[in-house]
């Protein structure tokens, strides 16, 4: 149920939420906004006309425009986000305590917020919080690993999980890097874009996790080890067999700092069309 009302007292008549509607069943024939209802199941749910109202006259799907964010004034300057881009760095030294839940789940219900094709909304977060579970997924993990080794079924481009089994054995977690959390984000084959859908997720949480003080790493070592030598890990952890998985990160109070950002200007690869 779209549920779209318009406060007749507020709207101005503008046309933003007919003109912004992607999918183009907003119409002012009546003279004020409605939907076309012989297409109203086409909506995205995307709330687009909620959001471009300048008026904030527009309800849908049952959210009260008052309870959204004003976005006038409020959003960072340029020169921030890129300290925080330019700033950001793979960290591989954390601390052992556990980041809050509270902290967690507002980080997740923002990136929540990361765009999806088709606006499909259907990416799981999948979160390791506790260090017993962490340390339970990192020794089976590395038990997967030392089976396909041992078994010689590891394909060539996976060799390299030889080396790293030897630095585990050694006390080494090149994988995990003894950080206390992961996070999966996976999404089911047959949405629209499944994989760019859990990228763009994580690069999301990324960011805000690097803004809240946090340390990330991606870990395409974990991809590797749970797609070919763990699958059973994957179903324990609560991934639907249906899903596919992106690079997962791991995360942690760091336990180094970073004073300074990297000098990469040099490294901007450009393609310039002109037709």
């Amino acid at each position: 149920m779209v549920s779209f009302v318009v406060d007749r007292d507020m709207c101005t008549r503008c046309g933003e939420c007919v003109n912004d509607c992607p999918v183009q069943i907003i119409s002012l024939e009546s003279g004020w906004p409605a939907l076309v209802m012989e297409r109203a199941d086409q909506c995205l749910e995307c709330q687009h006309c909620l959001a471009v109202c300048p008026a904030g006259a527009v309800s849908v799907l049952g959210r009260n425009p008052a309870a959204s964010q004003s976005l006038a004034g409020a959003l960072p300057a340029m020169a921030v986000l890129e300290t925080l881009v330019k700033g950001r760095r793979s960290v591989r030294r954390f601390q052992p305590e556990a980041v809050p839940s509270e902290t967690i789940r507002r980080l997740l219900t923002v990136t929540a917020h990361a765009p999806t094709g088709k606006n499909h909304r259907g990416v799981l977060f999948t979160v390791v919080e506790d260090g017993a579970t962490m340390e339970r997924l990192r020794q089976g993990v590395m038990e997967a690993i030392r089976e396909a080794v041992e078994q010689e079924r590891l394909p060539p481009r996976l060799d390299f999980f030889a080396g790293i089994l030897k630095a585990w054995d050694k006390g080494r977690d090149i994988i995990f890097r003894r950080a206390p959390h992961l996070l999966i984000a996976s999404a089911s084959r047959n949405a629209p874009t499944p994989v760019a859908d859990c990228l763009i997720a994580l690069s999301t949480f990324d960011l805000l996790a690097t803004n809240a003080g946090l340390g990330t790493l991606w870990v395409g070592f974990a991809h590797a080890a749970l797609g070919h030598c763990a699958p059973h890990l994957v179903r324990q952890l609560g991934i639907p067999d249906d899903h596919e998985l992106a690079c997962p990160l791991v995360f942690g109070v760091p336990a180094v700092r970073f004073h300074r950002t990297v000098q990469r200007d040099a490294d901007l690869k450009l393609n310039r069309v002109v037709w």
